[in-house]
């Protein structure tokens, strides 16, 4: 198949694009930045040089594409909105990225017993509206002709294929804890994230886009972790002393207020079963803490 993966350069759709290669799909991947260029074809993908704005290049791109994946933004309307009308009537799959903050509590660092499934999910945060109505228009693309699936993830861990691109979460705090030499967490940190490791990110949407039912929402999880226990586990490996509570507002100033209290400081606790019942994806990392304690200071 020939497919357009967008957010190439990035953690998930670099390393999506580089598993679809291996794959012997033909990828073109849209970077904004011409630099990456070299990267993207020492993996076999054909860069792009665009951005989300170019609407006419999403647009072609789209329609010359047998598959499209957005994995480069969950919050922007105009690049959904391009690739559905470059599938439309097509029956091609059209696979875009969210994020699971959409049920995110933003509880400071307090833990919570709420879980959310797939098949029944809350009304959105005022914070996250604008996300769900995202998520929504392309699940609607299956009423125009459109293959069309929403994949959910949660926190993302692992090395991705692209040298220089990261995840979200973890290297946040990763970071932090070097520059300052203490490991710290949000609140308590007794707020849980389900969580999974790209390879398994990587191998679900390659399944997704041979054989996901037209209008499917998935969460994309493979296990569950409070951050005390992340930041614990990163401790250790660091050689640093205890991990340390860090009130909100104190940790704003470093991470922001999306990420300070979403990312970092909220609970998404999520259960997914679409993606083992109608794909048969079986998950084969399942525990983010010993990635930490065995691999997170490896290097690609």
């Amino acid at each position: 198949m020939k497919i357009f993966v967008t957010g190439a350069g990035g953690f998930i759709g670099g390393s999506i694009a580089a598993r679809l290669v291996r794959d012997g799909h033909q990828v073109n991947g849209l970077i904004r930045r011409p630099e990456q260029a070299d990267e993207l074809k020492a993996l076999g993908i054909e860069p792009v040089i665009g951005s989300l704005d170019d609407r006419a290049l999403l647009i072609a791109q789209a329609k010359a594409a047998d598959g499209v994946i957005n994995a480069a933004s969950s919050d922007h309307r105009g690049a959904a909105e391009a690739l559905i009308e470059g599938l439309a009537g097509s029956n091609k799959p059209l696979l875009h990225t969210s994020g699971s903050s959409i049920v995110g509590d933003a509880s400071g660092g307090e833990g919570s017993d709420a879980i959310y499934y797939e098949d029944k999910l809350p009304e959105p945060t005022a914070d996250k509206a604008a996300r769900v109505a995202i998520d929504n228009l392309v699940l609607d693309a299956a009423k125009r002709g459109v293959r069309a699936s929403v994949l959910c993830n949660t926190l993302i861990y692992g090395h991705g294929a692209m040298a220089n691109a990261k995840s979200v979460q973890l290297p946040r705090l990763l970071a932090q804890a070097k520059k300052s030499g203490i490991v710290r967490h949000v609140g308590p940190g007794r707020n849980i994230w389900s969580n999974v490791h790209i390879d398994d990110v990587a191998d679900l949407y390659a399944r997704a886009l041979e054989k996901s039912p037209a209008g499917t929402f998935y969460f994309v999880e493979s296990g569950e972790a409070a951050f005390r226990d992340m930041t614990t586990a990163m401790a250790k490996v660091l050689g640093l002393g205890a991990p340390q509570d860090w009130p909100l507002e104190e940790a704003k100033k470093e991470w922001g207020y999306e990420m300070a209290s979403y990312g970092l400081g909220s609970n998404s606790r999520v259960r997914g079963k679409h993606a083992r019942e109608l794909l048969g994806w079986t998950p084969k990392r399942t525990s983010v803490t010993d990635w930490i304690s065995n691999e997170m200071m490896q290097t690609n």
